[in-house]
């Protein structure tokens, strides 16, 4: 800074000198040529440093404008400018239904492809399984055993077995009868003998063989009584038949055989999937050839005549969008076609949809909620995943 103030003086001075004056003509002595080519650069230096002065004053004016003018029109934004309203967007949306079977096999053939429009019990596809055909021959010829069977112990016992019982039972009282009959036989020859050494003619042993004899008919007599009712319970039995706890054994196999040919043609019945609603045919998983796992989904439907339109939206703005009241909508891919729609379906998105405030004082966290809403007239063309713009 000295060197400046230095350097300023004395292009004063070199000015003061060279300025002329009206002053009286005196007498000087001429300077040096050394001096005087000192004093012009001297000059020349004052007359740079003046206008790079001036250069930078300008500057510095220049940008102290720039700034006031942008600290206007920010000032004057702030106070005339309002933002604008944050658009509410959503997309159009409609139930899925996917459709599957209880039958594990391969895809053989494929009625529908995706775009189509189906009605409901329409055929969509077959799925063959040599296995499950196996499975539902092997089970009717278990029902075939199991009926056999019951057949067989409803209708009882074989005639020829009932004839058979029936002769032995004859048989046998044929025996009770000689026995009887030989019982009374060696009962008065006993009685006979008893007397008869009563009164001394004949011997004790005589007698005692004879009451020998006769207790050997007394249990002849019961062995064949026993054995004729032996042989009537026998023939009673065959006559009879099966007892009522084996009937009902035998009527439940078949039972049980019949069941498990109904749950192998319940699975077979699933060798052709049905459509199960109205819609459209969205998404086709497997090709014709592939295997398919039981219950693995083969193809989806999109429910297109049931839409409706999900909007995510802040809780400070709910009280515009109360339960059943009509809205107004804008869809873009329609050539912005407006249409109303009525709200069905408020809730909240739970805690991971929170809006956490971003100050430490003046706000407070607001929660997301799911608003849907359907057309209340159809709309041409309204398909789903098309996005609805909310007024």
């Amino acid at each position: 800074m000295e060197e400046k103030k230095n350097n300023e003086q004395q292009a004063v001075q070199a000015q003061e000198n060279t300025t002329p004056t009206a002053a009286p003509k005196q007498h000087h002595k001429k300077q040096p040529a050394s001096e005087l080519q000192l004093t012009s650069e001297e000059s020349i230096k004052a007359k740079r440093l003046k206008i790079r002065q001036a250069k930078r004053l300008a500057l510095i004016g220049s940008m102290l404008i720039l700034v006031a003018v942008v600290a206007g029109l920010a000032i004057w934004g702030i106070l005339h400018l309002r933002p604008a309203d944050a658009t509410v967007q959503g997309q159009a949306d409609c139930e899925v239904v996917r459709v599957s079977g209880k039958l594990a096999g391969r895809v053989v053939e494929l009625y529908v492809k995706e775009g189509d429009h189906v009605r409901k019990g329409q055929r969509l596809a077959k799925i063959y399984s040599s296995t499950t055909d196996a499975t539902l021959a092997k089970a009717k010829e278990m029902k075939n055993v199991a009926a056999s069977q019951n057949l067989k112990v409803e209708r009882g016992t074989r005639y020829e077995i009932i004839a058979s019982a029936q002769k032995m039972v004859e048989q046998a009282q044929s025996v009770e009868k000689q026995a009887i009959a030989a019982e009374e036989i060696t009962r008065k020859t006993y009685e006979r003998l008893n007397n008869l050494y009563n009164e001394g003619v004949v011997s004790e042993q005589k007698r005692d063989e004879a009451k020998a004899a006769l207790d050997a008919s007394t249990a002849a007599v019961g062995t064949a009584r026993a054995a004729v009712a032996a042989a009537q319970s026998q023939l009673e039995m065959a006559k009879n038949g099966a007892q009522p706890e084996d009937k009902a054994a035998s009527q439940g196999m078949e039972n049980v055989a019949q069941a498990t040919v109904k749950e192998v043609e319940a699975v077979l019945e699933d060798q052709y999937l049905i459509a199960p609603c109205d819609g459209e045919i969205a998404s086709i998983y497997p090709h014709e050839g592939e295997l398919v796992i039981m219950g693995s989904p083969i193809m989806t439907i999109s429910q297109t005549a049931d839409m409706w339109v999900t909007f995510n939206v802040r809780e400070e703005k709910l009280n515009d969008l109360t339960m059943g009241k009509e809205i107004d909508v804008t869809i873009p891919a329609l050539k912005n076609r407006e249409a109303k729609m009525k709200i069905f379906y408020i809730h909240d998105m739970g805690s991971y949809a929170t809006w956490s405030a971003t100050k430490a004082y003046g706000d407070y966290d607001s929660k997301t909620f799911e608003v849907k809403a359907r057309p209340v007239v159809d709309i041409p063309n309204f398909r789903p995943g098309m996005s609805v713009i909310l007024k």
